[in-house]
């Protein structure tokens, strides 16, 4: 796990050494244990080292071939190495070190691109071939590592983190927003842009080329892999499924064991966690675990339930691993707020502070930890918020459906007022388009509700489950911290796309047969957090952890940020969102007071909204974009 950035100067002028330099100063962060930089001509390539396998001089990067052709910038790990390994040394590569990244390297010359479907794991890549004058970038099937690509005037620039192209003394900070749009809209940026403009996130499972050879280079970009959640003709048994699901989630923890330093695991209070932690034990005897509980003695409704430390305390208890945790109250999320918005780079997903303490923690003991990332989205965690759309009447009627449950912080009136300000850039962006946009451009025509889930869960995985790999991604390396995700294994992915609906979910059958013309609104107990989705999932970890755990409902890992905006945070609310607010520059004030007046009288919870607010306050206050 490391920091990669480069550049290319596409009017042939020498790179400056002290520009790459501080491009991969900007990422120290990610790599405290090394540096090394390669220049020749108009390009340049830079990496920050995390060591992790091979922790000799031998894995230092850039990392060069044999006769100085080719030039790799890696950061991530392949579990699969020593199998690749084992077929390169078969067509005549000859290896130095025991790292991954030789083995990445030489993959490369070997195969190309089509490499990158031979790689197990997590990864986002430069490599430059000197010869052929090609620069390929590249990132890992799921986007578990995110890579950032830009051209501006004429500079190419990349980076694991946006930092390293804005280390770029001449590179114009300019709002995107379009990408303001949609996080207002969806809580997320689901398309490849960001909030600044010429700067976009390289998306998961693709490619893209840079030939400097042509008269003008622009990036090529190209998929090479993609979610298909497709069930398998003829299907198997269902004690079948249970007991290949089982062996390959044992598999996948093991695989991603393999290290030159410590490994640790989160441990909350879910099954996802506590499955890959008591296998992951079972390997490693008295194994570090950490946990990140809340003060709980202002919050209220159900909010009473987000404070999981009892239930990670007596499965800690029964695999005998080394417990440590941390308490969180509401001044921890003012003291971390501009640290972490640094980090982030950008908001996405959720009020992500309490994953920024559990990595501080964690970063404390261990250098990788394991993360149950991925469980939800593959498995169907999130029943309640599939069912909004399986009476579809046709793909489109269904993107409708679905498209009106995922606005998570505006409705289409709310987020126009609130946008009055730029109204005159954006009103030719239709949100809907861009939702429409993540699916296939020709999708099968969904012939049962089961296919209609099937794209409810391509969705999510493409948007929402990317979201949070992004933000694993940077708090866990704000901390010099690897992060790994046992879920996203391809031998485990390629069989959970596989595994019918039926298995998945609980109560299918029975919210399709409700007809709502006849019963008015639906029945709450399927539009509500519940126990009814991952049910193949709860039946194979039964075998691996206790049953109370594996049958308890889905608790997100939230923290009690509605009350806590009310209470005790309520005068940083107002004085983060004051009239001073560079916020003001791109919204309506008295939109943004309408919200904050009905969340802090209590008449609505706006936490979601609120926190976004203060989010995008505070980007703008340090990045200082134009718009």
């Amino acid at each position: 796990m490391c920091g990669i950035a480069g550049i290319v100067d596409l009017a042939g002028d020498a790179i400056s050494p002290v520009l790459l330099q501080s491009m991969t100063d900007a990422l120290a962060h990610r790599g405290p244990d090394g540096e090394g930089h390669w220049i020749k001509e108009n390009v340049g390539i830079g990496h920050r080292r995390l060591a992790i396998i091979d922790l000799s001089p031998l894995g230092h990067q850039p990392m060069v071939s044999a006769d100085s052709r080719y030039v790799l910038t890696y950061n991530g790990m392949v579990y699969n190495h020593r199998e690749l390994r084992a077929e390169l040394e078969a067509h005549g590569h000859r290896f130095r070190g025991s790292s991954d990244t030789e083995v990445v390297l030489n993959a490369l010359i070997e195969w190309g691109p089509d490499a990158l479907l031979r790689f197990n794991g997590m990864l986002a890549i430069g490599f430059y071939d000197s010869v052929e004058r090609r620069l390929l970038v590249a990132r890992d099937r799921y986007g578990i590592k995110p890579l950032y690509v830009s051209h501006q005037g004429h500079t190419f620039s990349f980076g694991s983190e946006q930092k390293a192209i804005l280390a770029r003394t001449d590179f114009s900070r300019r709002l995107d927003t379009t990408a303001l749009m949609e996080y207002f809209t969806f809580q997320n940026i689901l398309s490849e842009r960001t909030l600044l403009h010429d700067i976009e996130l390289l998306p998961a499972g693709s490619y893209g080329v840079l030939d400097l050879k042509s008269s003008s280079p622009r990036l090529t970009i190209t998929r090479y892999w993609d979610f298909d959640f497709r069930e398998e003709s003829p299907e198997a048994s269902h004690e079948e499924y249970v007991e290949e699901l089982e062996r390959l989630f044992r598999q996948a923890v093991n695989r991603q064991l393999l290290s030159d330093v410590e490994v640790g695991s989160y441990l909350s209070g879910g099954m996802d966690s506590g499955s890959i932690t008591a296998v992951a034990a079972g390997s490693f005897p008295g194994m570090k675990t950490f946990t990140c509980g809340f003060d709980l003695s202002s919050a209220s409704g159900m909010e009473l339930a987000f404070d999981e430390r009892a239930v990670a305390e007596a499965m800690s208890a029964a695999f005998k691993t080394e417990q440590y945790e941390i308490v969180l109250k509401s001044g921890d999320m003012e003291r971390s707020f501009s640290a972490l918005t640094h980090h982030l780079e950008e908001p996405r997903v959720g009020q992500s502070y309490p994953n920024y303490y559990a990595a501080q923690l964690a970063s404390k003991f261990v250098k990788v930890v394991l993360s149950g990332a991925g469980g939800d989205e593959l498995f169907g965690g999130y029943p309640w918020r599939y069912y909004r759309a399986t009476n579809a009447l046709n793909f489109e009627d269904y993107v409708d459906s679905y498209f009106d449950y995922w606005q998570r912080l505006t409705s289409p009136d709310e987020l126009k007022a609130l946008t009055s300000p730029i109204r005159g850039q954006v009103a030719d962006v239709s949100t809907r388009d861009i939702f429409r946009g993540v699916y296939p451009a020709e999708p099968e025509a969904p012939q049962r509700p089961e296919d209609y889930i099937n794209h409810s869960l391509y969705f999510e995985a493409k948007t929402f489950l990317h979201g949070l790999l992004v933000v694993e991604d940077k708090i866990s390396m704000a901390h010099g911290l690897e992060g790994r995700v046992p879920f996203l294994d391809n031998d485990l992915v390629d069989f959970a796309m596989r595994v019918p609906v039926k298995y998945k979910l609980n109560n299918l059958a029975e919210v399709v047969r409700l007809n709502e013309n006849e019963t008015g609104a639906k029945p709450d107990k399927f539009f509500q957090r519940t126990k009814d989705g991952k049910q193949i999932l709860r039946e194979a970890m039964s075998r691996i952890i206790p049953d109370d755990v594996t049958g308890r409902a889905k608790q997100g890992f939230s923290s009690p940020d509605a009350s806590w905006f009310r209470g005790e945070s309520i005068d940083f609310v107002r004085r983060q969102l004051g009239s001073a607010s560079p916020l003001y520059d791109v919204l309506d004030e008295s939109a943004v007071r309408t919200v904050l007046e009905a969340h802090l009288s209590g008449s609505e919870n706006r936490r979601l909204l609120v926190w976004g607010l203060l989010s995008v306050h505070e980007w703008l206050s340090q990045v200082r974009p134009s718009s």
